[in-house]
């Protein structure tokens, strides 16, 4: 109890000799010094009230925001606690009060995995306490994150776009398949064609042919025909000489008649 009370009185003291270089509201100073109470005894909730009250009373109280944003970030809302560090910063221009929120600010990107914005915070903090070994190593560890950051990014990045590149690779051949397909396809159609052309020209000629065969040949005897005719012609011939002999024999001359 004695450590506590000592504690609170350091807070109480500390607060009013900035009270006393600021000139804040007395009711928002009397605010901050309840706040500070709550802060202690870990009621974080009734420490944030506090301060939001002492900011109402008196708007340029940066003590108020950045004791607020230590209750904010204890309480893990990180995002809040960030805003409250940086309206602390533009409240004042005391160089330790600024190397204590950018730190504090710095250690909010840091769990946020925010290692750029966390490397500019430490670094202002630096720039404000240059002497801070805390502030320089959390610089250097912020520094050597964001690097591996980078690099895992850049890596992701050349992957995606392997990816990117294999898949217009593998679109660029389908498309060659496709035209070598369609080639196949093309010269497969045309045998087609050709084929079918030449059945049909088949048909045509067997068609030509038949109906050349069906038609009647003038002027073509037949080898059956022609020994037929000969014999025929021979037989009468014969009758005719045999006919001509006989008048010879008889000696009667012979009448032609004639179909008039």
């Amino acid at each position: 109890m004695k450590k506590m009370f000592r504690i609170i009185i350091f807070l109480m003291v500390s607060v009013n000799i900035f009270c006393q270089e600021k000139a804040f509201d007395k009711k928002s100073n009397n605010l901050t010094l309840d706040g500070n109470v709550e802060f202690l005894n870990k009621n974080l909730v009734q420490a944030e009230s506090l301060y939001r009250e002492a900011i109402s009373k008196d708007s340029l109280n940066n003590i108020a925001s950045y004791n607020m944003a230590n209750s904010f970030y204890k309480s893990g809302f990180n995002a809040e606690a960030a805003n409250e560090y940086k309206s602390s910063i533009l409240k004042t221009k005391n160089k330790e009060e600024l190397h204590k929120s950018y730190h504090n600010l710095g250690d909010v990107y840091m769990q946020n995995k925010d290692y750029q914005n966390a490397v500019t915070s430490f670094k202002k903090a630096l720039l404000n306490n240059p002497s801070d070994d805390e502030t320089r190593y959390n610089y250097v560890l912020a520094k050597e994150l964001l690097k591996n950051q980078n690099k895992n990014k850049n890596k992701k990045d050349d992957k995606k776009d392997n990816k990117k590149d294999n898949k217009k690779d593998d679109k660029k051949d389908d498309k060659k398949d496709d035209k070598k397909d369609d080639k196949k396809d093309d010269k497969k159609g045309d045998k087609k064609d050709d084929k079918k052309d030449d059945k049909k020209d088949d048909k045509k000629d067997d068609k030509k042919d038949d109906k050349k065969q069906n038609k009647p040949q003038p002027n073509k005897i037949s080898p059956e025909q022609l020994k037929n005719l000969l014999k025929a012609m021979n037989n009468e011939e014969k009758k005719v000489q045999e006919k001509v002999n006989k008048n010879k024999v008889k000696g009667i001359p012979v009448k032609n008649k004639k179909d008039w």
